[in-house]
């Protein structure tokens, strides 16, 4: 019988779809093949455009709601041909979808992800497993963030209590503690990539820092960062999340628009790259156990930015999880082509020291090709 999922993920950054082809027939997965599809311009205007309260939003989300699943269902045959693998070996894709909107506090909080799964299932002929936030914010979660439960299940050390560490869009942590007595915990900590990449978009035109060259070029604001530090939600108490609703340039240029001082775009952008340093490792710091940091995202290809972490980070030795055999790219569909393996064999997907739900939870739903 195969043990054979393929997850989906396309988070915060929306630089495009990420598919992994994972193999779970041992206890540690194995990733037979991963590749990053990116959006078509005109779909990632649109996906952008749909973040922010517009006009005539319903027709233009119904219509991405489609194209994100062609596009997905596009790169996973792509993949397979690819790898000479046939679609009726794949158990099930485990899709993410793309986040547009994430409100999950107060009685009616929400999330909305697209990316059709029906569309999915009918162009791959492969079933699909998605939706898997939204049980968890019905039982008063976050739903969000999801990576924890698969971090816990393939990442534990018997001997040492070790952090995963995901810098996408948004930054999140999974601390791990090496007492299986003691509970995980996960949580949003605030901007990883996202303000970064969309001030290098702003002023240079370029979709990202890469390596963080223009960053490591500037000088840190001091003035700035204390100010953007000053945010309520980096001082709330977990669990919690966050999102583009919150972090975005709106918020940044309302920030700037109160300094006193010009502050050159380079040295906004060292800034900002301090700012995701400083308020991961003021996260990280809550927990004083902490021998070891992986990282993983698009963050974890960011120079400067690891640089900075390791100098926040005294107590702890910092490294990606190409370490630990997974290549940090890889992880976050990785880890919903599990979610999707554990919807088929009755595991938990969320856990609630993470989210807050009131309860651990199967999730997802279940997408037939046939």
């Amino acid at each position: 019988m195969s043990n054979l999922y393929i997850g989906l993920m396309s988070g915060t950054s929306m630089d495009g779809v990420d598919v992994a082809i994972v193999d779970f027939s041992k206890i540690q997965p194995k990733v037979i093949a991963f590749h990053t599809f990116g959006y078509p311009k005109s779909l990632l205007r649109t996906l952008n455009s749909l973040c922010e309260p517009s006009s005539d939003e319903t027709v233009k989300m119904g219509h991405a709601d489609r194209a994100v699943a062609t596009h997905s269902a596009q790169a996973i045959n792509k993949l397979l041909e690819h790898v000479n693998i046939h679609a009726s070996q794949i158990v099930a894709i485990g899709s993410h979808g793309q986040t547009i909107r994430h409100h999950p506090d107060g009685p009616m909080g929400f999330t909305s992800q697209i990316g059709d799964p029906n569309t999915i299932a009918v162009l791959t002929g492969i079933d699909v497993i998605a939706d898997f936030r939204r049980k968890d914010v019905a039982l008063g979660g976050q739903g969000a963030p999801l990576a924890p439960a698969f971090h816990q299940a393939v990442f534990r050390h018997s001997h040492h209590s070790r952090i995963i560490l995901n810098i996408g869009g948004i930054a999140n942590i999974t601390y791990i503690p090496k007492d299986v007595e003691q509970q995980v915990v996960g949580f949003d900590t605030g901007p990883g990539n996202t303000l970064m990449d969309g001030w290098s978009q702003r002023h240079l035109k370029k979709s990202y820092d890469e390596n963080g060259r223009w960053a490591a070029q500037g000088s840190r604001d001091c003035v700035l960062l204390k100010c953007l530090m000053s945010d309520p939600f980096f001082d709330l108490p977990y669990p919690k999340s966050t999102g583009r609703e919150t972090f975005n340039l709106e918020w940044l240029d309302g920030h700037l628009n109160n300094m006193s001082h010009f502050c050159s775009a380079e040295s906004v952008q060292t800034t900002l790259a301090q700012l995701s340093s400083c308020t991961i490792a003021k996260h990280i710091n809550l927990f004083d156990d902490v021998e070891e940091v992986f990282v993983c995202g698009g963050g974890a290809r960011n120079d400067f930015l690891m640089e900075c972490l390791e100098n926040e980070l005294h107590e702890a030795d910092l490294a990606t999880t190409e370490q630990l055999g997974m290549s940090p790219d890889a992880v976050e569909a990785v880890a919903f082509a599990w979610l999707a393996y554990a919807y088929h064999n009755n595991i938990a997907g969320n856990l609630p020291s993470v989210t807050g739900a009131s309860r651990p939870a199967v999730l997802g739903g279940l997408y037939k090709a046939k």
